[in-house]
């Protein structure tokens, strides 16, 4: 008894993931599934993106982007079907079009290839599939955002000083680094305003329980109140020269 309702549990799954809707005749209800169902499986995504990744500086317009993303592509993917001639007529037109945009982070770009899998697995019919991979990768996202894995951190902190140029650099604040960070590294220094001014980049990691204010107040008294800039690095940032 036990076998027999096994290998119906096991016949009932292999019919729900082998089935495609639509098959070789697209007909308007399905059509309107596939569409529904890449909105609804996007809708999840963006949410997950925007919980996890708005206090490390994510893009709300990515989590719309993300949003309609499949749907757009499930929409093209129905309209090509088997058709050559309609394949190379959308490539035309997309040739057209040019994206400006800032360069995305990996992890951003990560995002956005699963909405267009989404998409494109809704588009020829697999919305199983579709609903299942999408779970198991949110679930995989989720535990690697409440873990931290691959983050910097929000005590490693981005540090740019400006000095004047009477005022020598070498070694200028490595007792109130010393002090204050657990590590820092002088990233660069470069010259400004025709060389009357110096700045300074340090990566700093703060300990815990610092009064970040006074640590800037501390800065300001040596370099003559000029400019101290302390910020977050956003995860996968490359601090540019």
């Amino acid at each position: 008894m036990s076998f027999l309702t096994a290998t119906g549990t096991d016949s009932a799954l292999e019919t729900i993931f082998s089935t495609q809707i639509g098959g070789e005749r697209l007909t308007f209800p399905s059509a309107l599934l596939m569409i529904g169902a890449a909105l609804l499986l996007g809708f999840g995504v963006a949410l997950l993106y925007y919980f996890t990744q708005r206090k490390a500086g994510g893009s709300t317009s990515l989590s719309v982007t993300i949003l309609i993303v499949p749907a757009i592509v499930a929409m093209i993917v129905l309209l090509i079907q088997n058709n050559l001639a309609r394949a190379f007529t959308l490539a035309g037109a997309l040739a057209l079009v040019r994206y400006r945009s800032e360069p995305a982070s990996p992890r951003d770009i990560a995002y956005v290839l699963f909405s267009l899998a989404i998409g494109i697995a809704c588009g020829i019919g697999y919305v199983a599939y579709a609903a299942l991979f999408t779970v198991l990768f949110c679930a995989v996202l989720l535990v690697i955002s409440l873990t931290g894995f691959g983050g910097a951190g929000r005590d490693t902190l981005l540090l740019k000083i400006m000095i004047p140029e009477s005022l020598n650099f070498e070694g200028v604040y490595d007792d109130l680094l010393k002090e204050y960070a657990v590590s820092y590294k002088l990233r660069h220094v470069q010259s400004t305003d025709f060389g009357t001014v110096f700045e300074l980049l340090y990566i700093v990691k703060l300990k815990k329980g610092v009064d970040r204010k006074e640590f800037m107040d501390k800065i300001r008294c040596r370099n003559g109140n000029l400019n101290v800039t302390l910020n977050f690095i956003p995860d996968d940032e490359k601090v540019k020269r």
